[in-house]
C-alpha cells in the first residue's frame, strides 16, 4: 500500500477543483476504485496499491501538462479520457517538444509527453528524477537539456556519473587501467554526446574538463557549482551515495538522477538510493519527479513486448 499527496502546483488549483461542469474527485474515483481519494485545499490524498497510485499521478501529471500547454476547456470527456489512459489522439498533439539542433543540425526532441514532462519540470526545478523502465529516454532528453544549457551559457560544464556496479559481470577482467575500464561502461553517455555535439568540439570539451564523464564515487567531497549534473543508473546508487550525490549541488546548479527501479543490480541486502529519495523528497519545493512508463519507450516495438512478458513473470512469482 502507499499514501501520497498530489499537489497540483502546475496550473491554478481553482482550474481543476472550481468547476461546474464535472467533479474531478468523482471522476477519479470511477476510473481507480482501488484507491482511496480525500480532496484538501490544493492536494489529493491517495492511498492505495502503490503501482495504481504510480498510475495515476503519472496521469495526472499529463493532465495538468496538456491543460497548461494548450490551455484547453476541460471538461468530463476529457479527462475521462486521459485518466483512462486512452487519450491518444490529445497526446499526440503534445507529443514532441524541440530542445535543441545536435549534429548535422538534427533536431533533437522530448518524443513523449512523459519526456516532455522533464524538460518543462526544468524550468521551474533545480532537481529532476525521472524514474521509468528501459528505453523510455531518461538519459538521452536529460543530456539534450544539459547540452542546450550548456550552449546557452546557462551553466559553465556538464558532469555525466554512474555507479560503478556490475550489472551481472566483472569490471575486473577487462584489461588496462581504471579509465580503461570504465569507459565502455560509459560508452551509452558518450554515444548520446555525440548526437548533439560534433565529435572534434566534444573531445575537446572532455580535454578541458567543460564535460566531465566519471564514476560517482568521483564526486565526494566536491561541491558542484555552475554545472549541470546527471547521475544516471540512480537505482544502483546506495542510501549512502546518493546521499552524498545530492548533497553535493552548488550554486546555480541543476541536477538530474534517472533510473529504473526494476532494474537494480545491488547486492541483496543493500537498499537502492533511488527508491529512498523519491519517497523521502517527493513533497520538496524546487524538486520534481517525473514518473515514465511503458508508453515512453522508444526502442523496437520488441522491446515493449519483453518488457510486458517480464512485469508480467515478475507479477505472477
Amino acid at each position: 500500500m502507499k499514501k501520497t499527496e498530489y499537489f497540483i502546483n502546475q496550473i491554478h488549483p481553482s482550474e481543476f477543483f472550481d468547476k461546474k461542469d464535472y467533479d474531478l474527485v468523482l471522476l477519479i474515483k470511477k476510473h481507480f476504485t482501488k484507491i482511496k481519494i480525500i480532496l484538501k485545499g490544493d492536494r489529493l490524498i491517495l492511498n492505495g496499491d502503490a503501482s495504481l497510485v504510480t498510475q495515476l499521478t503519472a496521469r495526472l501529471d499529463t493532465l495538468l501538462l496538456l491543460i497548461k500547454s494548450k490551455n484547453n476547456i476541460i471538461n468530463d470527456e476529457f479527462i475521462n479520457s486521459i485518466l483512462s489512459g486512452n487519450g491518444k489522439e490529445i497526446i499526440e498533439t503534445n507529443k514532441t517538444k524541440l530542445i535543441l539542433y545536435g549534429v548535422g543540425k538534427k533536431p533533437i526532441k522530448a518524443h513523449t509527453v512523459n519526456q516532455i514532462k522533464i524538460v518543462v519540470a526544468f524550468e521551474k526545478n533545480d532537481m529532476v528524477f525521472a524514474v521509468g523502465p528501459a528505453g523510455t529516454g531518461k538519459t538521452y532528453t536529460g543530456i539534450a537539456i544539459a547540452v542546450k544549457a550548456l550552449k546557452d551559457k546557462a551553466v559553465k560544464k556538464i558532469i555525466l556519473t554512474r555507479p560503478a556496479v556490475e550489472s551481472g559481470e566483472s569490471l575486473g577482467f577487462l584489461p588496462g587501467e581504471l579509465k580503461d575500464k570504465l569507459d565502455p561502461y560509459m560508452q551509452p553517455l558518450y554515444d548520446s554526446l555525440k548526437d548533439m555535439i560534433a565529435i572534434e568540439k566534444l573531445e575537446d570539451y572532455i580535454k578541458r574538463g567543460i564535460i566531465e564523464i566519471a564514476p560517482l564515487a568521483y564526486m565526494r567531497g566536491r561541491t558542484l557549482d555552475d554545472a549541470f549534473v546527471i547521475l544516471d543508473e540512480g537505482q544502483n546508487a546506495t542510501y549512502n551515495q546518493m546521499k552524498m550525490f545530492l548533497t553535493r549541488m552548488g550554486n546555480n546548479a541543476k541536477f538530474m538522477i534517472n533510473g529504473d527501479p526494476d532494474q537494480i543490480d545491488l547486492p541483496t541486502k543493500i537498499k537502492s538510493g533511488l527508491k529512498e529519495a523519491s519517497i523521502l523528497l517527493k513533497n520538496i519545493k524546487g524538486i520534481k519527479i517525473v514518473q515514465l512508463d511503458d508508453s515512453d519507450v522508444l526502442r523496437h516495438e520488441v522491446v515493449k513486448r519483453i518488457i510486458d512478458a517480464y512485469k508480467t513473470k515478475e507479477e505472477l512469482t
